[in-house]
């Protein structure tokens, strides 16, 4: 665009819009690795998002887990049904309760969540194939923006 004196008035970016819209594009771009690591797993991304919410070691009410996923109860429901159905969660009654539903990861499940796990923490090939120093850089300044999020 031009003004009357055929100057440009292309208005730039802000560097943080810049890098926001860079960070989406990186984002949207690993969502094509994210899907073909539940392929891999023959999981649905929200049966991921419930795995790994899911401590081995501390059982979760399904209630915490909808909070968790900001799902309605209703909706981990089929998510459970579907990890139980695999043997990768149980299902028991609260001690406290009978009518709270505790989750606990079973053997097998635990199994799943670790090997998942180290798959979806290997970085993109795009932040790999960074440098040591920007790798560290990229690092520390998400980081600073994180905390004071």
């Amino acid at each position: 665009m031009t003004d009357a004196m055929g100057a440009s008035t292309t208005r730039r970016a802000s560097p943080a819009s810049e890098a926001w819209a860079l960070l989406s594009e990186l984002m949207y771009a690993s969502k094509t690795r994210f899907m073909a690591i539940a392929s891999e797993f023959e999981l649905s991304p929200p049966q991921i998002m419930a795995l790994r919410h899911l401590d081995p070691d501390a059982p979760k009410p399904m209630s915490e887990l909808a909070a968790a996923l900001r799902c309605d109860n209703s909706n981990v429901t089929g998510i459970v049904d579907r990890l139980e159905d695999r043997g990768l969660v149980a299902r028991r009654a609260a001690d406290h309760d009978r009518r709270v539903k505790m989750l606990t990861i079973t053997v097998r499940g635990a199994d799943v969540r670790a090997r998942l796990a180290a798959r979806l923490d290997e970085p993109p090939e795009a932040l790999a194939r960074l440098s040591l120093e920007d790798q560290r850089t990229l690092r520390d300044i998400m980081r600073r923006a994180v905390q004071g999020a």
